[in-house]
């Protein structure tokens, strides 16, 4: 089984960010080669914002992901391999 590392974590996580930006709903994927490492994060989300923009901002920044469904691959040398990815950690490394 493939061991999903904290650099995998932060870096999914802001491409996912990135990708969501002010929505309060998203569906989509978000690709990352890490090393010889394809991952992809497939998901449909509900998106909490704390309702007050930051400074330089228009737009509130994002508190919250609620997933509906999601699914995480990892294919090393063009083969799917099992991971232990987890939701509760990526919104752990994206909001604690």
């Amino acid at each position: 089984m493939y061991e999903i590392s904290p650099s995998i974590y932060r870096k999914i996580g802001d491409r996912l960010i990135g990708a969501i930006g002010r929505k309060e709903f998203f569906s989509g994927s978000v690709d990352l080669t890490h090393g010889d490492v394809e991952c992809r994060l497939i998901c449909t989300l509900i998106v909490e914002h704390n309702g007050v923009p930051t400074e330089g901002r228009c737009f509130s920044p994002i508190t919250a992901l609620i997933p509906i469904w999601w699914e995480f691959h990892t294919i090393i040398d063009g083969e799917e391999r099992l991971n232990d990815f987890s939701f509760r950690e990526l919104c752990e490394e994206l909001f604690d």
